[in-house]
């Protein structure tokens, strides 16, 4: 809806703009608001809003709204409808009524009566024709209206104004005579206005600030402060207008006149005067009030407490000072409403609507917080009113001596309101630890039970509160009253309930620990009265169960005391040394003891000072001093012999070499470590009794010095180790003397110097520079060797060409440009490249030209190669990826448009193969530009003598079948999209056929002629049958439909998800063409309508002018021309009467089609109708005008006629006996000419006769024998033409030599020979000379058919000899031989003999070319050789192009052995199928025997073990083996397929040994299942495996490399070195990930292989088990941080879980003793541990220890969020399932085991080996997944993850193997 063209809304606009005075701008701005402007068109068009009123803003925009404000501040304007419906465009202005709304209304309308209605109704002129009583009485209410308006206007302003009488302007008139006359005359009106003065003066002396507490409003204290200040205004007021001079006057008359209301009048005046002292008295003393009441109104509740003073004080200042306001009922007044301040605040404050919704504890201290401040100031009050004397300096002291209940009574009550909520809220709080008490013991679970149906009743109660509706802070609601005494009656039943159960709960504990604890649990609820009555009874129980728990502590003890003997089995605390840990001991015995006495020291009843509680007492005392003198004892021994221990570590020295691997390490003892440790644990214990040994102290002393030595040697000792580790065999050579010069150095560390050398620390920072700078030089050039890795690996990072967008097709804009662009990058990192190489040559002081170097070129060199390699296959993958015809989500990525280029349909770019710019040379040139990256850098590698690397991509065959497999993807939518072109080829007769041709033949026919429709027609030709109009209409609907069809096709075809094919273009034209057709049968129509009527039109007024022309006696020309217009409208009319309706239809169809005809074709169709009526009579009126003279003329032309018939018959029957009717007839052309001439002068003659008898309208004959005679010499002309066209053709063919006949081109043209005579006229088909020239043709069509037969090369001289027989007719067929010899042979007469007699020739060609490709195919094929590895003995090569030669040969043998035509080569073919059969049977069993052989040999032959275990069948295999050999020796000779298979005996031979293989194979499958039992892990790994395992088990380095398969992580071993060479004894394992972990014992890796390999996996599990014990002791000797770095990944991993459960478990029992915070405190370090890992991994770490820090990381994070979620559901004890649902790793110091616990089942840590791998991210869904298989396992039952494929059922399986150490295989 526009404001432009509704005139509701114009009217609207104009109506605000005008009243407003609001510029256009600001209201264009409203309209720019949408919402805004919905307003008014709401407004207008619909009924639910009545009022609408705009109001003007401080910015002049107006504001639209449907409600009247309450108050305005500017102008307005309104419009109200008179009934709620929308408003019409033209009745609108009466169905609303509009105006404007001031802002000050009542100044207006005093305005009004003012200046207005007073003057007009006052001015006597207007009253002259009035009665005077009239007169009179108007001007009484008129002043009546004025008074009221001015003291109402004043009432608002807050001012009591009093209206003067009537005339009061004139008291004082300058004329004192005049103005004493009125006032005389007005002595009534001044007595009645003094009475209304004394009303309203009275009003207000009445008023009284207690009023609204009176009506219980709740007023505030600036309510009696405002109350004041307002009092004195309007006093003042008052008093400033009865001191005005005409009120004086006013006085004045009253004395005179001595009216009794001059002393009213006077009291009146005093009244004021007194009124307003009193109240600028009161408004003085309160202001300062003001301030300090206003701060408090600005303060939250809890700023209240220190300003509250000061308003007590104010106020005692006030009573002290203020006279007036120094009464009782004002100052209560005061202290009323400041109560009611703050009730209000603290009502705010408390948010009655939250109190109960929150959280209890919060409301809790707002409660008491409020209950504080509010008795506090009730004590401030008192304390006021106590010292009021201090505030009366000079004069008598006026106490307040009325009640407190005065002013507290409301107070008082919310005060009391707030004592029941909180006592509601601290039940709430005791009552909901019940939530979380579990009960044990027998009964605990019904105990449980019983208190959780409590809480839930409980709960259910406290609901009602939390849903109430009410203001549970309001005083006067009764409905929280009700409430609160319904709960208090609950609560008191749950009390009873509640003392019952922990009754209860006493009688089932089962140990103190449990009572105390349950106890514990209930906490405040045991103070309950209820309870605590009900409960006393069993607290003497406690005393008797703590004796039980002493006595059970001393036998602990004692125990303890006991195993001194053998500390190794003592109990220690966790994780700490010996004296630390007995001392700690000692400490956890005496808490645990001190805890419970504590415990019940605070249950604050009588029964600890009972007599047997004293002796329980003097026990705890017996055996906190036996704890103390143990403790000393084990301290004592341990000071004795420490210093002699730490002297002499302290001389070891301070490095150590692995003689085997060459890596240093360390040489710390443990002993000093032990002491540093039980020093360091001793001082943080801080225990006054204990002072550490001298020479204990004197090393700890050193422990920074000892800890700078070891950090700096550790980090020697990694970099000098990492070098060692790190260093690949092509780099090795590079720095092999500079590492020999720094074990040099190293040598003086680990001969001559200890931990007291002097000048250690000079040696090990010497030392550490120099292996800084090795191992720097050594990880720079890996890092540059990294770096080039990078590189390289961005160009992995997206392919050559990508999409536009994310689903756009594939961006070649400026392909050129981005290809260059992308060049260039390559060709810079090439530049990088060379530099990083020229770089590492320097690092390694490298020299160019040193083999070294050159093996280091290659080793670069291939990374390059690579690198280019995943270059070329990112762009040939993304491609691929981007072309899947079965992609789920591939969207195109290429297209083609399919254009009309009449008469073509063309793609672009063009889909043809071989086009220069077509869609596959487009691709091609795609794939051309990625492999050409790899041409772009130089060869690193320059003496390999390769210029770049593209010449070794071109040949890698991965990347060969990847671009195959994208070609063979163009071509297959290339086909669909052609095929897709082909279906568009049902429409091409659009654009192909000639529109005009189809108009003419419509036109004629109503149809476009068949061709069969034309030979059927002959000569006579086909009948015309124009068209009607709705054949016409059908023509337009169906190129309509056509258009409708074409437009419904889809503007795109998707093939394959990925090529698209626009048809936009092609669709275009199409619907033009389409249209064209439409358009054509519409423009003839028009063309019709319109050429008819003005046809008519012209004929008419010609016609009306002939028939016009007077016609004389005689003037035959005038006759001859007025009956030709007579003629010719008799030859109209039957045409043109029935002309008109069709136009009218043909109009109204075109009008249907949106073709409206002009102006002019509607007048002519309307007016010639009757004009042609008027022609049609006065033809017949001139008609019959000249009928005489038309008679006359009649007569002449009959008797012509019948002289003319006469003639014609004689000419036809001469014309039958001359013309050339025979075949053999002779001069036939001479003779058809002259029938020609003579049949032309009689048709002219008969055309003037014609003339003359259709002018006068005479009958004439048809004279047909005229016409037959003119027939017939054409179609003689015709068919004589075609005989001698034949003939002519037929001669010249005959000379042709036989060479060179073309059959082909010969029978092409008879057939159109045959088709044109067909097509001539029937009539003819009864000559003679039709019949000869058909029957010549014929016979041509049969021989030449034969010919072709015999042109078959395949014919041979045989086959001529037969054909000559047949035909009995004998030649000499040679090169003179010409197509007339062939036709002599009457091989028409003869088609079927020459046939079979070709058939034959052509199928025994076919077999004789079979049988030479056999000759020369198997002559040439040879068997392959290669050489068996061990042996060299030569072996057969599997061929496929054999096997699939041979099969397709034999195939084809039996297809000729089925042939009719085999007799010739029968012999041939047999021989060469028994050939081939027993060269398949050969072969089939040659290669099996081959294979089995291959496999066997190594095992029977190479492994002496199996030899000794199975003699027999070695000794059988050693017979096979030599057979074997000799015929591959002899295979070799003889090398032809067939002669090799072919000889005699082959067969039998290998299927001998066969047999006997199979019998070896036999009893090896038997040897291995003994190997796998005794080594259970080779059931996971194939015979294959098994078996070379087993036949290398003496070389246990080619053994090695199948210990992935056994091992879960141990991909090979470390072997001592005696010298340069290996020995067999294994010192460590290597992980896949090159992580090194010596084992502790070595294994001699000889003897049976499963044996050692036992041994193997057995050290490997003890190693491990090991390391993690050393792990976990050395734990908290350093910063976990650099712990790390000193262990492998898997005891890293494995001890920081253990250690997690420890903390874990320590933060429970924190939690347990009342520390609450223990949990949040160790998530806290936690989260401090995760931030220093990750701080770490931002630095430099090496590739493992990045990968072990990284995985660490993974697992604690979910340690992190383990615990997060425990301290968010409020765990208090360790046997909460969402703990005891986790994986938690524990040591065992007794078993030296770890153990995995979850739920219930524990299982024993395998120790399998697991290398330095990453584990999985644990989810909510791993950890179900690892509670359901570990239960499964625990039960003895089978367990496995369900789901959908790639939702890591199998790695959650295996991470969970991995956390147990178990292999999963």
């Amino acid at each position: 809806m526009s404001f432009d063209t509704d005139p509701r809304l114009q009217f609207i606009e104009s109506y605000t703009l005008k009243t407003l005075k609001v510029k256009n701008d600001k209201w264009q701005k409203l309209l720019s608001q949408d919402e805004l402007k919905q307003l008014i068109v709401d407004f207008v068009e619909k009924g639910d809003e009545a009022n609408l009123i705009m109001i003007l803003q401080s910015n002049g925009i107006p504001q639209p709204c449907y409600e009247f404000p309450e108050t305005l501040k500017s102008k307005s304007v309104y419009f109200v409808k008179k009934n709620k419906k929308s408003l019409s465009k033209e009745r609108f202005r009466s169905e609303i009524i509009y105006g404007d709304l001031s802002n000050s209304p009542l100044d207006q309308l005093s305005a009004l009566v003012d200046e207005l209605l007073v003057p007009l109704l006052s001015n006597k002129r207007n009253h002259e024709n009035w009665p005077a009583v009239v007169s009179q009485d108007v001007q009484r209410h008129v002043h009546s209206l004025k008074s009221s308006v001015f003291v109402v206007a004043g009432q608002v302003k807050g001012k009591t104004l009093l209206p003067l009488p009537v005339g009061a302007e004139s008291f004082t008139d300058s004329d004192e005579d005049k103005a004493e006359k009125h006032l005389r005359n007005s002595i009534h009106q001044i007595e009645g206005v003094i009475i209304g003065w004394s009303h309203q003066i009275h009003d207000v002396l009445k008023r009284k600030s207690a009023q609204p507490l009176l009506e219980g409003l709740n007023p505030e204290p600036m309510v009696e402060i405002e109350f004041w200040e307002s009092r004195a205004r309007n006093l003042e007021c008052i008093f400033d207008q009865l001191r005005s001079q005409k009120v004086r006057k006013m006085a004045e008359i009253l004395e005179r006149t001595e009216s009794s209301y001059f002393n009213s009048f006077k009291i009146l005046f005093q009244d004021v005067v007194n009124a307003l002292k009193e109240a600028r008295e009161i408004t003085m003393y309160l202001n300062p009030l003001k301030s300090t009441i206003e701060t408090l109104e600005e303060s939250e509740f809890d700023q209240l407490q220190p300003r509250l003073a000061p308003v007590l004080h104010t106020l005692c200042l006030v009573w002290a000072n203020s006279t007036h306001y120094r009464m009782p009922s004002r100052i209560i007044v005061v202290l009323q409403e400041i109560c009611n301040l703050l009730i209000r605040i603290a009502t705010e404050y408390l948010s009655p609507e939250e109190i109960f919704k929150g959280e209890t504890d919060e409301a809790l201290v707002k409660i008491k917080y409020v209950i504080g401040v509010l008795e506090q100031f009730k004590t401030d009050f008192e304390d006021k009113r106590n010292g009021l004397a201090e505030y009366f300096k000079d004069m008598e002291p006026v106490p307040w001596e009325f009640a407190s209940s005065l002013v507290f009574a409301r107070y008082n009550c919310f005060l009391g309101r707030v004592r029941q909520i909180e006592d509601l809220v601290e039940t709430t709080i005791e009552f909901n630890r019940l939530e979380k008490i579990e009960i044990g013991g027998m009964k605990g679970k019904a105990l449980s039970k019983q208190v959780e149906n409590l809480f839930l009743e409980f709960t259910e109660f406290v609901t009602i509160f939390q849903n109430i509706t009410y203001n549970c802070l309001d005083i006067k609601e009764p409905s929280f009253k009700r409430d609160y005494d319904k709960f208090k009656e609950k609560i008191e039943y749950l009390d009873l309930r509640l003392a019952s159960i922990i009754n209860q709960g006493f009688d089932d504990c089962g140990s103190l620990e449990a009572i105390l604890k349950m106890l514990d649990a209930f906490g405040s609820l045991l103070d309950r009265p209820i309870i605590r009555k009900d409960s006393e009874p069993k607290y003497p129980m406690l005393v008797q169960l703590y004796e039980v728990e002493l006595d059970l502590t001393k036998k602990m003890f004692d125990q303890q005391n006991a195993l001194l003997k053998d500390t190794s089995s003592i109990v220690l605390h966790v994780n700490m040394p010996f004296v630390a840990g007995v001392l700690q001991w000692c400490q956890g015995m005496r808490e645990r003891i001190s805890l419970i006495k504590n415990k019940l020291v605070q249950l604050n009843n009588g029964t600890i000072e009972t007599a047997e509680a004293v002796i329980v007492f003097q026990k705890y005392d017996q055996m906190m001093e036996l704890l103390k003198d143990f403790e000393i004892k084990i301290y004592s021994d341990w000071t004795g012999s420490v210093g002699e221990v730490s002297e002499l570590n302290l001389d070891l020295p301070l490095l150590t070499r692995n003689d085997e691997s060459k890596l240093i390490s360390v040489n710390f003892d443990p002993q000093l470590v032990s002491v540093l440790r039980e020093v360091r644990y001793l001082e943080s214990i801080k225990r006054e009794d204990i002072e550490i040994p001298d020479s204990a102290a004197n090393i700890y002393n050193k422990n920074d010095l000892f800890r700078q030595y070891l950090a700096n040697l550790d980090l020697i000792v990694s970099r000098y180790n990492k070098v060692r580790e790190t260093i690949l065999d092509v780099e090795y050579p590079l720095i092999e003397g500079q590492l020999g010069h720094l074990d040099v150095q190293l040598d003086r560390a680990i001969t001559s110097l200890n931990w007291k050398s002097e000048a250690v620390w000079e040696y090990i920072e010497e030392t550490r520079q120099t292996t800084g700078g090795l191992e720097q030089r050594v990880s720079s050039a890996k890092d540059n060797v990294e770096s080039m890795n990078t590189i390289m690996a961005k160009w992995c990072d997206y392919p050559l060409y990508e999409r536009k967008e994310k689903r756009g097709l594939l961006n070649l804009d400026d392909r050129a440009a981005n290809l260059e662009n992308r060049y260039n990058l390559i060709k810079q990192d090439g530049v990088k490249i060379q530099e990083i190489v020229a770089t590492n040559l320097g690092l390694f002081k490298a020299t160019e030209d040193s083999d070294h170097w050159r093996n280091y070129l290659d080793y670069v060199d291939d990374m390059i190669l690579d690198g280019f390699f995943n270059a070329v296959q990112c762009s040939l993958a993304y491609l691929l990826e981007n072309t899947e015809p079965a992609g789920n989500d591939v969207m195109p990525l290429m297209e083609a448009r399919l254009e009309l280029a009449i008469p073509d349909m063309v793609f672009v770019p063009s889909l043809e193969y071989g086009s220069e710019d077509g869609f596959m040379e487009l691709i091609e040139g795609i794939v051309d530009d990625a492999y050409k990256l790899s041409s772009l850098i130089p060869r690193i590698a320059k003496h390999n003598g390769m210029d770049h690397y593209q010449i070794e991509l071109d040949d890698m065959l991965d990347l060969s079948e990847m671009r195959h497999d994208l070609m063979d993807r163009v071509s297959a939518v290339i086909n669909k999209a052609i095929e897709q072109r082909n279906q568009f080829e049902n429409y091409s007769y659009l654009w192909t056929e000639n529109r005009a041709e189809f108009l003419r033949q419509f036109l004629l026919y109503n149809h476009v002629l068949t061709q069969e429709e034309i030979e059927n027609a002959g000569e006579e030709g086909v009948p015309e049958s124009p068209p009607t109009l709705e054949q016409f209409k059908e023509q337009m609907d169906t190129y309509e439909t056509l258009y409708d069809e074409v437009a419904a096709l889809p503007d795109v075809y998707v093939f394959d998800q990925w090529f698209r094919l626009s048809i936009r273009p092609f669709k275009q034209n199409l619907l033009n063409v389409v249209r064209k057709w439409s358009l054509m049968f519409k423009t003839h129509l028009i063309d019709h309508v319109t050429n008819s009527l003005k046809s008519l039109q012209d004929f008419i007024k010609i016609t009306t002018t002939g028939l016009c022309a007077e016609v004389e006696d005689g003037d035959y020309e005038g006759l001859v021309s007025c009956m030709g217009h007579l003629l010719n409208v008799r030859d109209r009319t039957a045409n043109t009467d029935e002309m008109f309706e069709p136009l009218k239809q043909t109009i109204d169809l075109l009008k249907s089609y949106d073709h409206e005809m002009s102006e002019e074709v509607h007048q002519q169709l309307q007016e010639l109708p009757e004009q042609w009526n008027n022609v049609k009579k006065q033809g017949v009126m001139v008609k019959q005008q000249v009928a005489p003279l038309q008679a006359n003329e009649v007569a002449i032309i009959r008797r012509k006629c019948t002289s003319f018939d006469v003639k014609q018959h004689e000419f036809r029957e001469q014309f039958r006996k001359d013309a050339p009717f025979k075949y053999d007839s002779m001069g036939v052309y001479e003779n058809l000419d002259d029938m020609h001439i003579k049949i032309k002068d009689m048709e002219a003659e008969m055309k003037e006769l014609a003339d003359s008898a259709s002018l006068f309208e005479v009958n004439m004959p048809e004279f047909k024998q005229l016409k037959q005679c003119r027939k017939e010499v054409k179609l003689l002309k015709t068919c004589w033409d075609m005989t001698e066209l034949v003939t002519s053709c037929f001669d010249d063919w005959k000379t042709t030599l036989w060479i060179a006949i073309d059959v082909e081109s010969m029978e092409v043209e008879c057939k159109k020979f045959v088709k044109e005579i067909r097509g001539m006229d029937k009539e003819m088909r009864a000559w003679d000379v039709y019949s000869g020239l058909e029957s010549n043709v014929k016979n041509m069509v049969t021989s030449l058919r034969a010919v072709t037969e015999l042109q078959n090369p395949a014919i041979r001289e045989r086959h001529w000899l037969q054909l000559m027989q047949t035909t009995k007719v004998r030649f000499v067929m040679d090169d003179s031989t010409t197509l007339n010899d062939l036709l002599a042979l009457n091989l028409h007469n003869f088609e079927d003999e020459v046939r079979n007699i070709v058939d034959k020739a052509t199928k025994e060609l076919n077999m004789e070319k079979i049988l030479k490709e056999l000759d020369s195919t198997w002559s040439v094929m040879e068997f392959e050789n290669d050489h068996h590895l061990r042996t060299q003995t030569p072996l057969l090569r599997s061929s496929e192009e054999l096997i699939e030669t041979l099969e397709d040969n034999q195939v084809q043998l039996q297809n000729l052995m089925t042939s009719k035509y085999i007799a010739y080569f029968l012999e041939e073919v047999s021989s060469w199928q028994t050939k081939l059969s027993t060269a398949d049977s050969v072969i089939s069993i040659w290669f099996e025997v081959q294979r089995t052989w291959s496999h066997l040999e190594s095992i029977f032959i190479g492994s002496e073990d199996i030899r000794k275990q199975l003699p027999d069948d070695s000794k059988r295999f050693d017979g096979i083996d030599s057979d074997f050999k000799g015929l591959m020796e002899d295979a070799v000779k003889t090398p032809n397929v067939i002669e090799a298979t072919n000889k005699q005996g082959l067969f039998a031979l290998l299927e001998d040994i066969q047999d006997r293989l199979a019998l070896c194979e036999k009893a090896l499958a038997e040897y291995l299942e003994t190997k796998r039992l005794a080594f259970p892990r080779f059931y996971f790994i194939s015979s294959a495996d098994l078996l070379d395992i087993l036949s290398k088990g003496n070389q246990p380095l080619l053994v090695a490399r199948h210990l992935s398969k056994l091992f879960d992580n141990l991909h090979r071993l470390e072997f001592k070195k005696e010298g340069e060479e290996e020995t067999k004894e294994a010192v460590g394992m290597y992980s896949g990930d090159n992580e090194y972990v010596e084992f502790k014992q070595p294994v001699w890796c000889t003897g049976p292989v499963e044996t050692w390999l036992n041994k193997i996996m057995e050290e490997s599990q003890t190693t491990i088990n090991t390391n993690v014990s050393d792990g976990v002791v050395t734990y908290e000797e350093k910063a976990r941080d650099l712990w790390l770095f000193d262990h492998a990944a898997q005891v890293a991993l494995a001890g920081n879980q253990i250690w997690w459960s420890t903390e874990v478990k320590i933060a429970f029992g924190r939690l347990e003793e009342g520390y609450e915070n223990a949990l949040k405190d160790y998530n806290k370090k936690q989260v401090a541990q995760l931030i220093t890992l990750i701080q770490l991994l931002v630095g430099e770490l090496t590739k493992g220890d990045r990968q072990k820090i990284c995985t660490i990381c993974t697992i604690d994070v979910h340690n992190r969020d383990v615990v997060a979620k425990l301290i968010s559901m409020k765990a208090e004890n360790a046997q909460e399932f969402a703990w005891l649902s986790q994986l938690k790793h524990r040591w065992d110091e007794k078993q030296t085991k770890c153990f995995v616990d979850i739920c219930d089942a524990i299982f024993t840590y395998s120790n399998e080996y697991l290398g330095n791998t990453p584990r999985l991210v644990i989810t909510p869904l791993t950890d179900r997944c690892y509670i359901t298989l570990t239960q499964s396992l625990h039960l003895t039952m089978s367990g496995a993850p369900a789901g959908p494929a790639g939702t890591g059922k199998t790695e959650t399986t295996k991470d969970l193997g991995r956390a147990l150490g178990i292999m999963v295989y």
